[in-house]
Protein backbone atom coordinates (compact mmCIF):
# COMPACT_ATOMS: atom_id res chain seq x y z
CA UNK A 1 0.00 0.00 0.00
CA UNK A 2 1.31 3.39 -1.01
CA UNK A 3 0.82 6.51 1.06
CA UNK A 4 0.02 9.89 -0.49
CA UNK A 5 2.35 12.77 0.43
CA UNK A 6 0.84 16.21 1.08
CA UNK A 7 2.86 19.32 1.96
CA UNK A 8 1.35 22.03 4.16
CA UNK A 9 1.73 25.66 3.10
CA UNK A 10 4.40 26.07 5.76
CA UNK A 11 6.35 23.06 4.48
CA UNK A 12 6.24 24.42 0.92
CA UNK A 13 7.47 27.81 2.15
CA UNK A 14 10.25 26.11 4.17
CA UNK A 15 11.36 24.15 1.10
CA UNK A 16 11.55 27.32 -1.00
CA UNK A 17 13.93 28.82 1.59
CA UNK A 18 16.34 25.86 1.37
CA UNK A 19 19.11 25.60 -1.23
CA UNK A 20 17.65 24.13 -4.43
CA UNK A 21 19.69 20.92 -4.25
CA UNK A 22 18.77 20.31 -0.60
CA UNK A 23 15.06 20.87 -1.30
CA UNK A 24 15.19 18.51 -4.27
CA UNK A 25 16.91 15.79 -2.22
CA UNK A 26 14.39 16.18 0.60
CA UNK A 27 11.38 15.98 -1.74
CA UNK A 28 12.76 12.90 -3.53
CA UNK A 29 13.58 11.20 -0.22
CA UNK A 30 10.09 11.84 1.16
CA UNK A 31 8.58 10.41 -2.03
CA UNK A 32 10.77 7.34 -1.52
CA UNK A 33 9.26 6.45 1.87
CA UNK A 34 5.68 6.17 0.59
CA UNK A 35 5.74 2.35 0.71
CA UNK A 36 7.07 1.83 4.27
CA UNK A 37 7.17 5.19 6.07
CA UNK A 38 7.64 3.82 9.59
CA UNK A 39 10.99 2.25 8.70
CA UNK A 40 12.48 5.66 7.93
CA UNK A 41 11.11 8.01 10.60
CA UNK A 42 11.58 8.57 14.32
CA UNK A 43 8.84 9.65 16.68
CA UNK A 44 9.25 13.06 18.31
CA UNK A 45 8.54 13.41 22.03
CA UNK A 46 6.39 16.14 23.50
CA UNK A 47 3.37 15.97 21.20
CA UNK A 48 0.01 14.87 22.55
CA UNK A 49 -2.68 13.51 20.27
CA UNK A 50 -1.48 12.65 16.78
CA UNK A 51 2.12 11.38 16.81
CA UNK A 52 4.66 13.58 15.03
CA UNK A 53 7.73 12.13 13.33
CA UNK A 54 11.01 13.40 11.96
CA UNK A 55 12.59 12.29 8.74
CA UNK A 56 16.30 12.84 8.22
CA UNK A 57 18.07 13.57 4.93
CA UNK A 58 21.66 14.58 5.61
CA UNK A 59 21.62 17.74 7.70
CA UNK A 60 18.01 18.53 6.80
CA UNK A 61 14.86 17.32 8.52
CA UNK A 62 11.18 17.07 7.71
CA UNK A 63 8.58 17.01 10.47
CA UNK A 64 5.55 14.98 9.49
CA UNK A 65 2.52 13.02 10.62
CA UNK A 66 1.38 9.69 9.23
CA UNK A 67 -2.33 8.85 9.00
CA UNK A 68 -2.78 5.14 8.40
CA UNK A 69 -6.57 5.24 7.87
CA UNK A 70 -6.23 7.56 4.87
CA UNK A 71 -2.78 6.35 3.77
CA UNK A 72 -1.46 9.89 4.11
CA UNK A 73 1.92 11.41 4.96
CA UNK A 74 1.43 15.07 5.89
CA UNK A 75 4.66 17.09 5.82
CA UNK A 76 4.36 19.88 8.39
CA UNK A 77 7.79 21.56 8.27
CA UNK A 78 11.17 21.20 6.59
CA UNK A 79 14.51 22.76 7.30
CA UNK A 80 18.04 22.58 8.62
CA UNK A 81 18.49 20.44 11.71
CA UNK A 82 19.84 23.41 13.66
CA UNK A 83 16.55 25.30 13.50
CA UNK A 84 13.74 22.89 12.65
CA UNK A 85 12.81 21.88 16.22
CA UNK A 86 12.43 25.42 17.61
Amino acid sequence: MTYTVIYTARARRDLRKLPAEAARRLILAIAGIREEPYQHVRKLAGFSGTPVYRFRVGRYRAVLTIEDEQLLILVLEAGDRSSIYR
